[in-house]
């Protein structure tokens, strides 16, 4: 038997800035992850950015709540942004430039950052030098390193088959342990739906959703380490430099079952055409492929706190495309909530983000 404070199912990011931000109270705390290695899903398959005008304000409220951490990690390096669109986009592109704060530049200065757009097909350029890489795997190893230093436990390979409510807490079988915790914290990613119908709680209508990436050669032999990344006007498609090469994602939202997801050929090769129908070099070789799941709730906005029918039942789920660069100010939210410590967000953005709100 294994009596803890805090139990957090799910070891990827919003699991381990939770554990991370719960660590200095010096309780009890354990994390599992079912797979064998930690942000295994969604946490480690993504092209991560720090941009913090993306998304709806609440998202935004906790990405900049988020910043001072990730410059004090280290996480954070220039890439800026660039917006392109063709000449039968230009509401799409106002709106874009509209919710990304960016500066709208001449196509010349656009094809001057990216050498290989095609100035006939882009009509339209904006860009700012704000946004940054994030080091996912570094941000995540530090939320581990934190945890571990407060003594708390993480164990891999650790599924949970079963989970139900005792006197005081929860009761959790995790292969030939049992697991007495008095809150679970509820991390599972696309599963978080499932793990909540094992607890008895009504689920939030979590809605996985597939994005595939592949990976090309760098364009004509390039070199693409100092390119912005790249966005097609409404989100499109999108290119972004990484190790030496370009990944370029069909940046689609499609629906699908929680599972190890993989991308869908069809899909993929109908981004890259987008992507190429905008530069001047064709794409020869696509020298790897994969896909990760960003999981929704119907409003858009993550799921953070303490579910109304049971507070020792806490939500850490549905953050869509924005896990990574929230995750910091996310967790210390889910610390305060739980603690009952004072949280460092106005009243309105705490309810936006609430279960409740889906009650």
């Amino acid at each position: 038997m294994t009596e803890v404070d805090y139990l957090i199912i799910g070891g990827g990011l919003a699991g381990l800035s939770a554990a991370a931000a719960l660590a200095p109270t010096d309780a009890r705390i354990l994390v599992l992850e079912r797979e064998e290695a930690l942000g295994y899903h969604s946490s480690g398959r993504s092209a991560a950015m720090f941009e913090a005008h993306y998304g709806p304000a609440p998202v935004q409220v906790l990405s900049q709540a988020s910043e001072a951490h990730h410059r004090d990690q280290k996480c954070l390096s220039p890439r800026g942004l660039l917006l392109v669109g063709r000449a039968d986009q230009a509401e799409i592109f106002e709106a874009d430039c509209t919710a990304l704060a960016l500066n709208k530049i001449s196509v010349a200065e656009a094809c001057e950052m990216i050498p290989v757009l095609d100035p006939e097909q882009v009509s339209f350029a904006a860009h700012h030098s704000a946004a940054m890489d994030l080091d996912a795997d570094l941000l995540l190893q530090g939320f581990a390193k934190t945890l571990r230093a407060h003594g708390g436990e993480i164990r891999t390979r650790a599924a949970v088959s079963a989970l139900s409510r005792s006197e005081d807490g929860w009761q959790v079988r995790c292969g030939e342990d049992q697991i007495a915790a008095k809150t679970v914290v509820n991390a599972a990613g696309a599963w978080a739906d499932e793990l909540a119908k094992m607890a008895g709680i009504a689920p939030i209508c979590l809605q996985p959703k597939r994005r595939s990436m592949a990976r090309l050669p760098a364009p004509g032999g390039h070199d693409v380490s100092r390119w912005p990344m790249t966005m097609g006007a409404g989100e499109t498609w999108y290119a972004k430099p990484d190790a030496g090469k370009l990944l370029v994602s069909p940046a689609e939202a499609d629906p699908v079952a929680p599972h190890d997801a993989y991308a869908d050929d069809l899909v993929l090769a109908e981004g890259l055409a987008r992507y190429e129908e905008m530069v001047t070099t064709p794409v020869t070789r696509v020298e790897h492929n994969w896909a990760g799941l960003r999981s929704f709730v119907a409003d858009g906005i993550p799921v953070l706190g303490p579910d109304p029918a049971d507070p020792s039942f806490v939500w850490c789920a549905g953050q869509g495309g924005y896990g990574v660069q929230i995750s910091p100010a996310a967790g210390r939210l889910i610390a305060a909530l739980v603690t009952g410590a004072a949280a460092e967000f106005d009243a309105a953005t705490v309810a936006a983000l609430s279960p409740e709100r889906l009650r």
